[in-house]
């Protein structure tokens, strides 16, 4: 008996450490998960200056946890710091505007929970919203309505910019290279993909790659804790992105007016 007693302690005292440690691992990335979220949630009250010193406060505790953990690979510290850098500059920037503000943010927290989540990444519950964009693009291209086409491609890129980062971080570099590629041609070539068939045989093969990345990384179910964040990331993408789209539209179609006048 005394043997079995002895063999059980020495057995806590080697897994009690090992357990200590993976508590803290994962208490410490739930606090950079939550930080995220909070900036967001700032940002969404218009709380620009909390919100720029708890992304401040991020980044000591980020930089503290890597240097700790070394839990993260060059990729990844690289395009979080830059998430993390454009949403600061965004709260300090006085003629940027709400939504555009709340899309910096938003693309920060999407980028963070890319590399803490253990479930299904939250950006991958963007799929409606984008898809629901891409169809009235295309949907535009094949009737030859090009005011409707380029706000929906506007809106398109610009959700596609707020999950670009995330992208980055979960999908192969060569996947997210061909996805790149197709939408910065059709970005690239408006009119000719409003003019000729290869214009739209493109969209469809763009829209392909889409459905069967959101199908393949949909796999996992997601956190159910995390739905609420969620439906609030997806509600502010579909309000603001089509008003964004139409702006910037509008503001191309100023300056071309403007070049004419000259």
């Amino acid at each position: 008996m005394k043997l079995k007693a002895a063999i059980f302690f020495i057995v806590i005292l080697i897994v009690a450490p090992v357990t200590i440690q993976a508590n803290h691992h994962i208490s410490s990335i739930e606090k950079l998960d939550q930080i995220s979220d909070e900036a967001l949630q700032l940002v969404k009250s218009s709380r620009y200056d909390d919100a720029k010193k708890l992304l401040e406060y991020f980044s000591n505790e980020f930089l503290a946890y890597t240097m700790e953990n070394h839990g993260f690979s060059i990729d990844e510290l690289r395009i979080v710091t830059l998430a993390q850098n454009e949403a600061i500059e965004a709260m300090g920037n006085g003629s940027m505007d709400h939504d555009e503000r709340i899309n910096r943010v938003t693309k920060f927290r999407l980028a963070i929970d890319a590399i803490t989540s253990t479930n299904q990444p939250l950006w991958t519950e963007m799929e409606r919203p984008m898809m629901t964009v891409f169809g009235g693009m295309k949907d535009a291209a094949m009737q030859g309505d090009a005011e409707n086409f380029h706000s929906h491609l506007n809106s398109f890129l610009s959700l596609y910019e707020v999950i670009y980062p995330s992208m980055k971080l979960d999908v192969p570099v060569q996947r997210v290279q061909q996805i790149d590629a197709r939408i910065h041609f059709i970005d690239e070539y408006r009119p000719r993909v409003l003019a000729e068939e290869t214009g739209l045989q493109e969209l469809v093969a763009l829209e392909t790659d889409l459905r069967d990345l959101f199908n393949q990384m949909s796999e996992d179910e997601a956190d159910p804790s995390l739905w609420w964040v969620i439906i609030t990331t997806g509600s502010i993408i579909i309000v603001t992105l089509s008003y964004v789209g139409w702006r910037k539209y509008k503001g191309n179609k100023e300056r071309e007016r403007a070049k004419k006048r000259m």
